[in-house]
């Protein structure tokens, strides 16, 4: 098929490499547009617009898809589909009706199930046990097309935000290529979404990272693994940032009595396996960070260059 293709971050990369690899005939890739980036502020193309460059396959970056100008651009491009991975705006009426087989989109949940932003890193934080990807033919609200074909995908209880990221990523590639393999012979019909099950996620903020411990351990160390790579997790220790990489929850009843009566965020114990932090429910041992300036590191490395105390309070 000649495809359109519409996308921005490392996850749409991987459907477009499962697009190459399939002998699909990409004759536009649409991104957004170069951001400033780092502290120096340099303008950064995105994951697939560098993909697109060294393939030499055109490359447009539209700062709004709906005004004239875009819409005519991309309706003066033949072709027989348009896929939609991750690309961050969304698209009218007149792009989604030109293609002969419309706009299909790779969304990394179980639709209805997490419409919207960081649906990948909401299944973690959640406490989900399965997540999937959905190809969809694409309507003009928010992730509310007809499913065409799912594929579930278990979430390990090591995934991070980034590990689920990668695999989900791998997951969509292949499923569109069946999904387009089946719109082509006609063996697809689509169904569609149950409106009742809908369920909407926002966007990640920088600020979601700060561990407040008046909330359960197990819920925190969903947000360790969730929220990593980005924002990752955070707390406080001498006015500096402590950053957790990685960290376990143990529940209230495996306590004894003395880290029972632990106050709120105070250091239970602090030894080579970990650093033990009273939560409101249950006590979260980190056991890799990073302080403020430092690389990342064990926790038993972190312990030779910075003692701490048995009922140090943390957060401030």
């Amino acid at each position: 098929m000649d495809v359109i293709f519409m996308g921005t971050p490392d996850f749409a990369v991987a459907t477009l490499d499962s697009l190459e690899r399939a002998g699909h005939n990409i004759v536009l890739v649409v991104t957004q547009p170069d951001k400033p980036k780092g502290r120096g502020k340099k303008m950064t193309m995105s994951p697939v617009k560098e993909w697109a460059l060294e393939r030499e396959i055109p490359v447009y970056q539209p700062s709004k898809i709906r005004e004239a100008g875009s819409v005519e651009h991309i309706l003066s491009i033949p072709c027989d589909v348009s896929v939609v991975a991750a690309f961050g705006q969304i698209l009218p009426k007149e792009i989604l009706e030109h293609p002969k087989y419309g706009c299909v989109n790779v969304h990394a949940s179980l639709l209805p199930k997490y419409r919207g932003a960081a649906p990948i890193q909401w299944s973690i934080l959640n406490g989900d046990e399965v997540t999937g990807v959905t190809t969809m033919q694409m309507g003009v609200g928010l992730d509310d097309g007809d499913i065409l074909q799912q594929q579930i995908v278990p979430i390990d209880e090591e995934d991070t935000g980034g590990s689920l990221f990668d695999r989900l990523a791998v997951v969509g590639g292949d499923l569109l290529v069946k999904t387009l393999a089946a719109l082509e012979e006609g063996s697809i019909t689509p169904t569609p979404q149950d409106e009742s099950k809908a369920t909407h996620v926002g966007m990640i903020r920088k600020d979601m990272g700060k561990l407040d411990f008046t909330r359960s351990a197990e819920e925190l160390s969903r947000y360790v693994r969730g929220l990593n790579p980005w924002p990752g997790t955070y707390t406080f220790t001498e006015g500096k940032t402590l950053k957790f990489w990685k960290a376990y929850a143990v529940a209230e009843e495996k306590l004894d009595d003395e880290a029972k009566k632990a106050p709120i965020a105070s250091v239970v114990w602090a030894k080579d396996e970990g650093i033990a932090v009273r939560c409101k429910d249950g006590i979260l041992v980190a056991t890799e960070l990073q302080l403020e300036g430092k690389k990342r590191m064990a926790v038993s490395d972190y312990l030779r260059g910075h003692a701490m105390e048995k009922g140090e309070l943390l957060g401030h």
